[in-house]
């Protein structure tokens, strides 16, 4: 792959592959070389225990051994420890920041526990329409700072490609 400050594992598997995948982008995105360990749900690692003593979940990104736990957290530190490096994964601009981390947030809270509705209902209708509903919201804000134009401060979220990276892997199934 590439470049990388220190040592850099990822620590993920079932039943978080989305949040994982989101961390595997920024970290291909940034060129970062990184070790992966694969972590079972029902007999969590003394490594995760340790590195994440609060939640005791995936992912978890060690980074010269210092835990970085959360996905949105972590995908915000790989942006800047690794600023230098890849293009920016979140605008520049305080506020374009800001609305990135707003829709990165709702498609955490939103679309990631409609998607598993889904799959845990086995597509009932009920959960179908929820999930409609949440990308329909989502559209048409996109559809919205689309329009927007060059130059603004929607463009910068939307050139940025945080949204795909947030959103992509909730889509894209496991490892």
């Amino acid at each position: 792959m590439g470049k990388g400050k220190g040592d850099v594992k990822l620590l993920g598997g079932w039943p978080s592959p989305y949040v994982v995948v989101r961390v595997e982008i920024a970290l291909n995105l940034k060129s970062v070389d990184y070790e992966f360990q694969t972590e079972n749900r029902e007999s969590k690692s003394e490594l995760l225990i340790k590195s994440n003593p609060v939640h005791k979940k995936i992912p978890v990104l060690l980074h010269g051994g210092k835990p970085i736990c959360e996905s949105l957290i972590i995908v915000q530190y790989i942006d800047e420890a690794w600023s230098d490096i890849g293009p920016p994964i979140l605008p520049s601009d305080p506020y374009d920041r800001a609305v990135a981390r707003f829709w990165a947030a709702y498609v955490d809270d939103k679309i990631f526990p409609a998607v598993k509705g889904i799959v845990v209902a086995n597509g009932e209708e009920a959960k179908v329409k929820e999930l409609k509903e949440v990308l329909v919201l989502l559209e048409e804000a996109l559809i919205l700072k689309s329009r927007a134009g060059e130059g603004s401060h929607s463009s910068e979220v939307m050139k940025s490609g945080t949204l795909t990276l947030h959103l992509g892997p909730s889509f894209h199934g496991s490892r």
